[in-house]
């Protein structure tokens, strides 16, 4: 795996890993890796994937214990807080799946997951749209991502000129210059990416409304409680 992103400064102090601790978090880490890269390339896309390579590089740098619990468990989480990012519970987003279904996928309860999710939330002080961890198809209508401040003054950089655009660029300040937004892939698939796994499927209409009433809390119900 490569570090992409760089630990946020307003991370709790450590204290430094022992050799042996750091080398089983390294090993409990490949193994969770594959369980993320595995299920977001079934079930979600490349840019899960990859914000989640980049989560578990960030909790190797803050020397998270990922050896203890499950690999599934906090492969989970780690899918499960990206995803709260990223509004994933959404039927208006592609793709996008519940949170009794991510459980699932990882044979793991939704309890687990939660939990697994909201301490990496925590440790890496994570908000919804968090300019850090936001999906590319998301950039363009972040509000956080284009907020900066400019001689004291908060404003949209998008409404700036572009030699300042640019500056904020070369700063890493902003993903791309705005006048340069990428243009979209018309060849994808505009229609949004369901998921359904094999216990979740319903012989009759009737058994499709039920378990729609009795299907577990949403991706994101109650976790911050």
């Amino acid at each position: 795996m490569t570090k992409k992103k760089k630990a946020k400064s307003n991370k709790k102090a450590r204290q430094k890993t022992p050799a042996q601790m750091r080398d089983k978090n390294l090993i409990a880490a490949d193994t969770i890796a594959e369980l993320t890269d595995a299920f977001c390339l079934k079930h979600l896309d490349e840019d899960y994937r990859r914000l989640c390579e980049d989560m578990l590089e960030e909790l190797l740098d803050i020397d998270m214990p990922l050896n203890r619990g499950k690999p599934a468990g906090w492969a989970g989480g780690i899918v499960h807080a990206v995803g709260f990012v990223n509004f994933l519970q959404d039927p208006s987003q592609s793709p996008h799946m519940t949170s009794s279904q991510l459980a699932e996928g990882f044979g793991i309860s939704q309890q687990t997951m939660q939990a697994k999710s909201k301490i990496i939330r925590d440790e890496l002080d994570l908000i919804q749209f968090d300019p850090d961890w936001c999906l590319p198809a998301l950039l363009e209508d972040n509000p956080l991502v284009w907020m900066i401040e400019v001689d004291g003054l908060i404003m949209d950089i998008r409404q700036t000129s572009r030699e300042v655009q640019e500056e904020a660029y070369r700063l890493g300040l902003i993903p791309y210059i705005p006048a340069d937004k990428p243009e979209p892939d018309l060849s994808e698939d505009a229609g949004a990416k369901i998921i359904q796994f094999p216990s979740g499927q319903s012989k009759t209409s009737e058994a499709q409304s039920d378990r729609k009433q009795n299907d577990g809390p949403s991706l994101f119900e109650g976790l911050e409680q």
